[in-house]
């Protein structure tokens, strides 16, 4: 195999698919531009469905890229081999091109004869079929047909080999997954592969064949765009390359360890030899938590999400409070600045891939250290309820669930922090009660992430493409009432609603509101023409289109008007999709301006009485 470093790796890769006529485009925001579906972007295709979708990219129908990515469904795996809440996913689409025999093609020569991954360790799985799809025999015949034993092909089913929607219809298909040999032997016995010896088989590489349509009725039909979505853990391959036994001995993540072990002389200590090692297994675990919440926290600060109680803040505060309780657990006294102690090692070793991470460094670590003074401050006062609780006992020797679910919930006081300090006062906390509690606000919470994903921009409904339209209207309008400063700060809308974010210092006056409104409500009812053109970030300046004009977007973008190009109510850098004439939104109502953290306000609001039917923005011509 070659020894590659992780930015050689990344580079290879999309040096490699730029020979195969891809564009590279650069990686999009943590945060996705108004897609509800998710609180961040956690693989490439994200930034991408409108292409998936049929709406035409700019740079062509073969794209590549690295995207920067946070995933925080599996955060009680961190600390294995593998898993990490940010990490980077190399990929590659085909919309409408190229199909499965190409995408399998591409995806072999570069494993195998690019980065030389032996053959012999090497194995696959395709999706076995059922009564809505038929076994992928098509996949699997073409990696025999490159010399993939039939033994290393195995088939699972759509719990395993199948890819979406993304809501609850749309575009979907199976899948095609590729693994490396991670077993205890040199090379894995005959018969293995991932379908009968998953433990031993890690995972590298996706291939996703969007063929079918999801209907609302449960049923499948063929897709009329059929498109390639391919994803690539960097981390997870630099691992195998590397020869590191996991993803936290890589180049780049090394020294981020190393730092940590810096603290060498705060690092908790047992009495006796086989008490150190306890500790040592214990504290193994928790030192990995640290570096890869840490890593993640500094990405998505230097991407402009704050520390907070509601979603990707709320996200943000919890991994850094959760990395400032393993902290508690690794070291014998906990130093203020520890935080950001850690975070500048990430910059130091990423910014050559991600240069905004030492324009955003000071931003970083100021928000690092003020959430650490923050969490400490919790702490203090949560262990003053601490204390209330164990004078509630009554000579009891167990803390119940809901009080300690309390202590979480409140002051941000994990599970195991109260049962540290539980046990300190030779108490009990009552563990079950606690995961019925949590459980009772797991679901509240979920259900109410199921209907932001119901009703998200992904499904490209006529309701969710109409309050599109209209946020576009709405940044318009506060920026002729507020000022030229105002630029979109997030985005989230629903079936029923837009929620539409932007920096101002100070509440809206309800005149203010007033006027916005009006401005909005006026160009839909002069039912203004809307439509698109491709053009460079450049062109896009110079013609005075809204935009962060920032290394996310490729050479070609796509910029949608509302008017006409020299008389327009709106002009912005966009994906899309947009209704083709401003008449089709109905009327405009602000529902409520509040402030949504420091410095950033929230708008609230709906359209309503527009035609069920609509008609999409085109290019112009």
């Amino acid at each position: 195999m070659k020894s590659l470093s992780t930015n050689q790796l990344r580079q290879a890769y999309l040096d490699f698919f730029r020979s195969k006529g891809h564009a590279v485009i650069p990686s999009a925001p943590l945060v996705p531009e108004n897609d509800p579906t998710v609180l961040f972007t956690t693989a490439g295709m994200h930034p991408l469905v409108p292409y998936l979708l049929g709406e035409p990219h700019p740079a062509g129908k073969r794209l590549t890229d690295v995207q920067r990515c946070i995933r925080t469904q599996d955060i009680d795996e961190v600390g294995d081999n593998t898993h990490l809440t940010f990490f980077e996913m190399m990929g590659n689409w085909s919309l409408g091109d190229y199909f499965k025999k190409e995408a399998i093609e591409l995806s072999f020569e570069f494993l195998i004869r690019v980065l030389e991954i032996p053959l012999e360790k090497f194995a696959v799985t395709v999706f076995e079929g059922d009564s809505d799809a038929p076994r992928d025999e098509e996949s699997a015949d073409i990696w025999k047909s490159l010399g993939v034993p039939t033994d290393r092909v195995g088939y699972l089913p759509k719990a395993k080999n199948w890819w979406g929607p993304a809501g609850l219809t749309g575009p979907c298909g199976p899948d095609t997954e590729m693994f490396y040999w991670v077993g205890p032997t040199d090379l894995p016995p005959a018969g293995s592969n991932p379908a009968t010896d998953d433990a031993n088989w890690m995972e590298i590489w996706n291939d996703v064949f969007m063929q079918y349509n999801k209907k609302e009725d449960g049923t499948f039909e063929p897709l009329v765009q059929q498109n390639v979505d391919t994803g690539m853990g960097l981390e997870r391959v630099a691992a195998v390359l590397q020869g590191a036994d996991s993803v936290y001995g890589i180049d780049s993540i090394l020294p981020i360890v190393k730092r940590l072990e810096s603290f060498e002389h705060h690092i908790r200590k047992g009495s006796s030899e086989e008490e150190n090692e306890k500790i040592a297994l214990h504290l193994h675990r928790h030192g990995r938590i640290i570096i890869d919440h840490l890593k993640a926290a500094t990405f998505m600060i230097a991407d402009g999400v704050r520390p907070s109680n509601t979603d990707q803040g709320y996200i943000l505060r919890r991994l850094i409070r959760r990395a400032i309780r393993s902290a508690r657990q690794l070291m014998s006294e906990h130093t203020q600045g520890f935080c950001s102690f850690i975070a500048s090692e990430v910059v130091i070793q990423y910014s050559e891939a991600y240069p905004f991470l030492r324009e955003k460094e000071n931003d970083i670590q100021q928000t690092l250290n003020f959430e650490e003074e923050q969490f400490s401050k919790a702490l203090k006062e949560g262990s003053k309820q601490f204390e209330k609780i164990i004078e509630s006992l009554g000579g009891k020797k167990e803390i119940d669930g809901i009080s300690a679910f309390h202590l979480y919930d409140t002051y941000g006081f994990p599970i195991e922090l109260t049962k540290e300090m539980a046990a300190e006062q030779k108490l009990t906390v009552d563990e079950d009660g606690f995961k019925k509690a949590f459980e009772a606000h797991q679901s509240l919470s979920r259900a109410g992430a199921e209907q932001k994903f119901k009703g998200g921009l992904a499904d490209n409904s006529a309701e969710t493409t109409k309050l599109h339209t209209a946020t576009h209207l709405l940044n318009a309008a506060l920026r002729h009432v507020l000022g030229d400063h105002i630029s979109q700060k997030g985005s989230n809308i629903t079936a029923e609603r837009l929620r539409f974010d932007f920096n101002h210092p100070d509440k809206m006056t309800p005149e203010q509101v007033a006027a916005a409104e009006k401005i909005v409500n006026d160009a839909i009812a002069a039912d203004l023409p809307i439509s698109y053109h491709i053009t460079t970030v450049e062109g896009a300046k110079q013609e005075g289109a809204i935009g962060v004009f920032d290394d996310r977007y490729a050479s070609d973008i796509k910029v949608y008007t509302i008017g006409t190009r020299t008389d327009f109510a709106s002009k912005e850098i966009c994906g899309g999709p947009h209704v083709a004439r401003t008449g089709m939104l109905g009327s405009f109502k602000i529902q409520k301006e509040e402030s949504s953290s420091a410095g950033i306000r929230r708008i609230k609001a709906v359209v309503s009485g527009g035609p069920a039917e609509i008609e999409l923005a085109k290019e112009e011509v």
